[in-house]
């Protein structure tokens, strides 16, 4: 009887961690290739932080217990993870976290675009955080991949995984380039493309779209959702 009161008790205790468990891990994916000049990065930094910080945003963050991971990227061999996975739990934590977006160095210039290997690199982070129900890459970009591995060649390994890839397409000198991104580069149920006129336009709509796959997301969970995930391989 004393075992049995113990296995409940130790049932009850651990119930709110298991409905506490990660629901969003999400890769910011940012283009620094030679296409986008220096005032262009800073106009990408600080709307990608400004948009964190958009209060639909954060709460969505907060409510999903979300991991969040910054990726710059340029060509094959120039791509890196600027900021580790940060764990979202408070909204003290988005505003750190768009703090050092705001103040992340641009790590490269002149560069070509390798949209694939950026696809690939993103990838490979989720298995630090196999817990999270949903796993997004958010990219952005300028221009059309030349450089490394096809966009199209990560889908299978994507797919896998069960990783969702959104974009946002930044159509300043490449009038074509949401086509592209619908054709080559998004992949999962729901995914999507957000299309920025200019880099002037890019606040606003990098606001959009992590409305779309953050807070729409988050409000559409199941109450009976407990966090639990098809682990990774």
């Amino acid at each position: 009887m004393r075992v049995l009161q113990l296995l409940v008790l130790s049932t009850l205790f651990l119930w709110p961690l298991r409905t506490a468990a990660c629901d969003l891990a999400l890769v910011l994916a940012v283009d620094v290739s030679g296409s986008v000049d220096a005032d262009e990065y800073r106009v990408q930094m600080d709307g990608l932080a400004a948009g964190l910080r958009d209060g639909v945003v954060s709460e969505a963050l907060v409510k999903a217990r979300a991991h969040v991971l910054l990726v710059q990227w340029s060509g094959a061999s120039r791509q890196e993870v600027t900021l580790p996975w940060a764990p979202v739990r408070r909204f003290a934590d988005v505003e750190a976290l768009a703090r050092q977006i705001e103040q992340a160095p641009r790590p490269w210039r002149n560069y070509s675009t390798a949209v694939g290997e950026a696809l690939l690199l993103a990838l490979d982070q989720f298995a630090a955080v196999p817990d999270c129900r949903r796993r997004v890459i958010d990219i952005s970009g300028d221009g059309f991949s030349n450089e490394g591995v096809e966009p199209r060649a990560a889908h299978g390994a994507l797919a896998a995984l069960g990783v969702t890839v959104n974009a946002i397409a930044i159509e300043q000198s490449e009038p074509d380039l949401t086509a592209y991104f619908y054709e080559n580069v998004i992949r999962g149920d729901g995914a999507f493309v957000v299309t920025a006129a200019s880099f002037d336009d890019y606040p606003a709509r990098i606001r959009k779209k992590l409305v779309r796959e953050v807070a729409r997301q988050t409000a559409a969970l199941p109450p009976e959702a407990d966090g639990r995930v098809q682990p990774l391989q």
